[in-house]
């Protein structure tokens, strides 16, 4: 039995997912499985994943059925210990599995292992993203983990890893969720156990900037459901300061959308003080502005400038 199990979900990323496997193939640690799920790719993506010749690889297909029914197939067919996510235009260091191997060891009972990561968010420009209450230095449990999974994300899919039990405890992910699917397991799973980090940045997230709005609507999307965090909320404030957060996200962007029904509806769970005048003024702007405004963020993040209002 391996001790890595490491999923990659696959649609259309021939650009990409030669290196993504390579910096698999090239980890210090070699005790691990792949998993390619081919979710009913369209261009050259499964000719080039066949091309690897390595005994660790297995490759699967289904039709096309969206990542997270991908992520379950994957997570179905492994026989790890731990489970590690890697989306297939993404990246590891070398030394990315053995960071973590050496992370669950030291911290054996934590139900999410993170490493640090950077962002690619444009050809030569990288963030180093900053935890709340997190130095540089640090290794170990997070004390407070939603108040820490702030400004930027603690558990990005492609920096951790879960210890199968887990995953299937909470049953993977949710199949019908097509945006927010890892963030609503993640935080199935931080209410439940602890989450360790890493001090050492071993994975590059490659940031796709969207090319229109369109492709970026809303509209278009399946959400998780916020109701079922209820309870935890109430007995946790940084999990209801950080739930607010994708709250007011989700509402400016149906706003964006003109979808003013959907924006009261997530923004009437969001506490007052967690609804900053930076928000507001937002809100009180007419809808076409908003629209400029992410063109211009979209823009100006493809040459190496980026910023957020929640900032």
């Amino acid at each position: 039995m391996a001790f890595f199990s490491i999923i990659i979900p696959l649609y259309n990323k021939e650009n990409h997912i030669e290196n993504t496997i390579k910096s698999v193939l090239n980890q210090t640690f070699t005790d691990y499985e792949i998993i390619i799920i081919n979710d009913g790719s369209t261009d050259k993506s499964e000719i080039l994943a066949l091309g690897f010749k390595d005994h660790r690889i297995q490759i699967y297909n289904q039709k096309n059925q969206g990542v997270s029914v991908a992520r379950n197939l994957g997570i179905e067919k492994s026989k790890g210990k731990l489970i590690a996510f890697l989306d297939a235009d993404d990246y590891w260091f070398q030394n990315h599995l053995e960071e973590l191997s050496n992370l669950y060891h030291n911290f054996p009972n934590c139900g999410i292992y993170c490493s640090r990561y950077k962002i690619r968010i444009s050809k030569n420009h990288f963030q180093i993203p900053n935890f709340n209450g997190i130095n540089e230095s640090f290794r170990g449990i997070i004390a407070d983990y939603f108040f820490s999974n702030s400004p930027y994300r603690i558990t990005w899919t492609s920096s951790l890893a879960i210890p199968k039990e887990i995953v299937e405890q909470n049953r993977g992910f949710t199949p019908n969720v097509t945006n927010g699917q890892d963030l609503e397991l993640w935080t199935k799973i931080g209410i439940k156990h602890p989450v360790a980090i890493t001090n050492t940045v071993t994975a590059i997230y490659n940031f796709n900037v969207p090319e229109s709005l369109t492709k970026n609507n809303i509209n278009a999307m399946n959400l998780m459901d916020f109701e079922q965090f209820k309870l935890s909320e109430k007995e946790n404030p940084s999990l209801k300061n950080f739930l607010d957060l994708y709250r007011i996200e989700y509402g400016l962007r149906y706003y964006v959308f003109g979808n003013k029904d959907k924006m009261n509806f997530y923004l009437k769970d969001v506490d007052k003080q967690n609804s900053t005048p930076k928000i507001r003024f937002l809100l009180n702007m007419p809808s076409f502005c908003l629209r400029f405004f992410l063109k211009l963020k979209n823009t100006l993040k493809k040459n190496g400038f980026d910023f957020s209002i929640y900032d």
